[in-house]
């Protein structure tokens, strides 16, 4: 067992929230218990999640999307939001979501988990929202084949990858920002990589990146930020080995 204040400090000193002006929140969401003994990990607070929470009797839900949005605006806690936030506070469950942050971290995060795994070296950050980084970059050790690239990317993702190839059949070089950042191709580009990868895929980006000279490839929003998430339990398992974790999966990684 241990304190919600000892959790959270953790966290905060893991991830630097204070560092970015993300789109909502980071942190703590919602407040509940004060002893913290089981924490449930999930990608995104969903009303899946929240009741699988729920059901395994978790002090804690710890998510990568988590419940509030500046594009939401002000929303009332009636109909699908409610369901979602109004068990976690019936409960006393403590909501914790931590966005740009975790995307970002240049040691455990979604991008640069998925570039150690792709065999990437001297990873270093790369994008930028409102003067933060969003995720890493690196080169390969030599240079690969793009359909390579993709069918690694396929394994390690466990998700189907789009491809917008470029001219050039080899990559020396790559550009992550997981998840929505359709147009991060154009910062790669700017800094002379040539492949990016994120989570989604406009028509638009496909040929404008290709024409480009930078390979584009896209793993799907939520396929491509569940490792990092997982990272972080495994992070909080091993700095608190008295707490029980688990993670929640989704139905539908796209």
């Amino acid at each position: 067992m241990i304190q919600r204040a000892e959790l959270e400090k953790y966290l905060n000193t893991l991830l630097q929230p204070e560092l970015f002006n993300d789109y909502g929140p980071n942190g703590l969401q919602i407040e509940g218990k004060q002893e913290i003994k089981k924490i449930a990990f999930s990608l995104s607070a969903t009303r899946h999640s929240v009741a699988c929470a729920v059901k395994e009797n978790a002090d804690t839900l710890i998510c990568h999307h988590g419940l509030f949005w500046n594009f939401h605006g002000v929303r009332t806690l009636t109909g699908p939001f409610a369901k979602r936030v109004l068990p976690l506070v019936r409960n006393e469950i403590n909501l914790f979501g931590y966005h740009l942050p975790l995307d970002a971290q240049i040691e455990m995060g979604n991008a640069a988990t998925i570039a150690k795994e792709l065999g990437l070296t001297n990873l270093a950050p790369f994008g930028d929202h409102k003067g933060s980084p969003t995720g890493v970059k690196g080169v390969f050790k030599s240079k690969i084949k793009a359909s390579d690239v993709k069918t690694k990317l396929e394994k390690i993702l466990n998700h189907n990858v789009l491809h917008a190839v470029s001219d050039q059949n080899e990559i020396e070089s790559m550009g992550i920002i997981t998840g929505g950042a359709n147009s991060g191709w154009q910062d790669a580009a700017y800094e002379g990589l040539d492949s990016y990868l994120t989570g989604e895929m406009s028509e638009h980006d496909w040929h404008e990146s290709a024409e480009s000279g930078v390979h584009m490839f896209a793993g799907g929003h939520n396929a491509t930020e569940e490792l990092g998430i997982k990272n972080l339990m495994s992070y909080i398992q091993a700095e608190f080995s008295e707490l029980e974790c688990f993670f929640i999966e989704h139905n539908n990684p796209a």
